[in-house]
């Protein structure tokens, strides 16, 4: 079975581009639970009839630049386990304080469940076999914004972000080998503490929508030659955009020379297409666990695998799905020896796909793209700016990251 590692610093990054017109507009609002009034994360946010998106940030906030003749469309808002709400673009424009959008937990009940005998593992075998119906069959172009923040403790030391275009191949095959990133654009900023730097490479960079494509990366992931590697069991159903979702817990039913996975999966039940799935690196055996994750550290450091958290998301568009968000959380812990107290750093990437052209004219080449093994941080000297992203749609900043970005600023 191939192992496909994107390598990275600590400093990951990513990107995603939405050229802007000048009759653009930005709509803005902070999406919260209609019951227990609590914000919204990871929601997901389009223009109807359009390819363009974005998703609200752990604040519930977002915002997204629309061309001007988007102001009299709507936009579509939805998450998991709640009802789609369709919001009016110019009403969202005509309120002065900050729109809210209300979500309702859906009330929405599956059949009677009846479908392959109740046997989990058979329906992910028919949602792999129907990838070619489910997914396109056409060559695109995304466009992307991504996101990776380093914290020490709570505090964050490393604020890296990007647009760039990610090329993927169609889905008849279940293969990534020619999909590719190229980074057009990014910017960083970093602690300027000598107690705050740590040379580590673990998994991780631009090539993030390559690895983590669970329909697409079939080696890694789900295809006929690995379902086996893994037990299901049937969980409640949910709905994600007022569709129902079987709900499928996987874990490891076998040992390997390496570590497998544990998570869920969330499979439309009508189309069978796989629309999430969350998952995390199984830590039973700590040490096949960190030999996935990491990858070079300096002699002398005690490096301590605590966990590796994934979420893919795929967005359905005219009968086929497309791949829309990934977030990824690596935790651990590091100590030099003979220094008694070790210091936990957290490492969160995320990458919203916010547009999409399909049968592009040009594809990426290869020497133009981003390569396994190549340092994202090194290839990017832009330092924060207020004006950086003015053109593009990107994941908005919580209100810990613009204080973080404050802090890191004072320091250069």
């Amino acid at each position: 079975m191939k192992r496909f590692l994107i390598l990275g610093w600590i400093a990951l990054l990513w990107t995603g581009i939405l050229l802007a017109q000048t009759s653009d507009v930005v709509v803005s609002a902070i999406v919260k639970d209609k019951d227990s009034r609590k914000e919204l994360g990871n929601v997901n946010i389009v223009l109807i009839g359009s390819n363009i998106g974005t998703v609200s940030n752990a604040d519930g906030v977002f915002s997204l630049r629309i061309p001007g003749e988007g102001i009299h469309k709507g936009l579509i808002v939805s998450h998991i386990g709640y009802s789609n709400v369709r919001v009016s673009v110019s009403d969202l424009m005509n309120q002065e304080k900050q729109p809210v959008i209300w979500m309702s937990p859906s009330t929405m009940l599956l059949k009677e469940l009846n479908v392959f005998g109740g046997d989990p593992r058979e329906l992910v075998e028919q949602a792999v076999m129907k990838i070619p119906q489910n997914y396109s069959d056409k060559r695109n172009m995304f466009s992307s914004f991504y996101r990776e923040t380093i914290q020490k403790g709570r505090r964050y030391i490393g604020i890296s972000e990007a647009v760039s275009n990610v090329y993927k191949t169609n889905y008849k095959h279940q293969s990534v080998a020619h999909d590719r990133v190229q980074v057009l654009r990014g910017r960083r900023l970093a602690s300027q503490k000598k107690s705050d730097t740590l040379a580590v490479k673990i998994v991780g960079g631009p090539t993030i929508p390559v690895f983590l494509d669970v329909v697409k990366n079939g080696d890694e992931f789900f295809s006929p030659a690995t379902i086996h590697l893994y037990h299901y069991t049937m969980l409640l159903p949910v709905s994600i955009d007022d569709r129902m979702q079987y709900a499928i817990r996987f874990e490891p039913r076998v040992v390997l020379e390496f570590a497998l996975y544990r998570g869920t999966l969330y499979i439309d039940q009508e189309s069978l297409a796989i629309t999430r799935a969350e998952f995390e690196l199984d830590m039973t055996d700590k040490d096949k666990a960190t030999q996935f994750v990491l990858k070079k550290k300096p002699a002398g450091l005690r490096f301590n695998l605590q966990g590796v958290s994934f979420l893919v998301t795929y967005r359905q568009q005219d009968g086929k799905s497309y791949l829309n968000y990934m977030r990824n959380e690596v935790r651990f812990k590091c100590n030099w020896k003979r220094k008694l107290f070790a210091s936990t750093y957290t490492t969160t990437t995320e990458m919203v796909m916010v547009n999409r052209e399909e049968q592009p004219e040009e594809n990426i080449r290869y020497r133009d793209s981003f390569k396994q093994g190549e340092i994202f941080y090194d290839k990017v000297d832009e330092y924060w700016n207020e004006d950086f992203w003015r053109d593009y749609n990107i994941i908005e900043p919580t209100e810990s990251l613009e204080s973080a970005v404050k802090k890191l600023k004072k320091q250069y």
